[in-house]
């Protein structure tokens, strides 16, 4: 009379197929990851241009109290842009500057990725009737990482 053995453990074939499974989730998640961590960082960015926007909207409501024309500031560079407007910033940013002419607020980013590194990011103003401010987003950096707000 034979005995019939229990198996225990899994095969080789079924060990492959695992490792396979798990070899094709991280190819597809590691890019993915990749991108919210370029996004995550570019917050830091995203938010110290909105303050920068919030200094200038402050500086061209000071100056518009006359009843003049919308002016905006001269900043050519950071240390500019900190002793005139008062705002400070950040180490992902690596040069910042706005357009006296047009009012935009560009900066170069650096310190994030090598994706994006070296490019812009704009801050483009609409003056509305009511003298308002409104600003839209642009710059070199690739649409899928430019904010939505």
């Amino acid at each position: 009379m034979l005995k019939n053995r229990s198996r225990k453990g899994f095969t080789l074939i079924e060990l492959l197929i695992v490792i396979a499974i798990i070899g094709i989730l991280a190819a597809l998640a590691i890019p993915l990851y990749s991108a919210y961590t370029i996004r995550a960082k570019l917050v830091e960015v995203t938010n110290m241009m909105g303050y920068i926007a919030n200094a200038v909207g402050i500086y061209c409501q000071d100056a518009g109290a006359t009843g003049g024309a919308v002016t905006w500031p001269d900043c050519p560079d950071i240390a500019t842009i900190q002793s005139s407007l008062g705002v400070g910033v950040g180490g992902r940013i690596g040069a910042a500057k706005i357009d006296q002419a047009t009012g935009v607020i560009e900066a170069t980013l650096t310190n994030i990725d090598v994706k994006v590194d070296g490019q812009t990011l704009t801050l483009t103003p609409t003056v509305g009737v009511d003298g308002s401010i409104s600003w839209g987003w642009g710059g070199t950096v690739q649409a899928t990482y430019i904010p939505k707000r």
